[in-house]
């Protein structure tokens, strides 16, 4: 278990019944880049791996 597991954890059971849109975890992505740019990059690369999901052609 990795120490961010922990988040993770703490995410679903606080938010896991909740339904979103992209559109709202964006913004919120966003807010959290512009109150904390040193992690600019994990937040793009992680928008970035999401956004590609279905993508046949990239390996993940």
């Amino acid at each position: 278990m990795y120490f961010t597991d922990r988040g993770i954890e703490e995410l679903e059971k606080r938010r896991g019944e909740e339904e979103i849109t992209f559109e709202w975890l964006a913004e919120q992505l966003r807010t959290f880049v512009d109150l904390n740019p040193d992690f600019e990059v994990p937040v793009e690369r992680l928008a970035t791996w999401l956004a590609r999901l279905d993508d046949e052609d990239d390996d993940i």
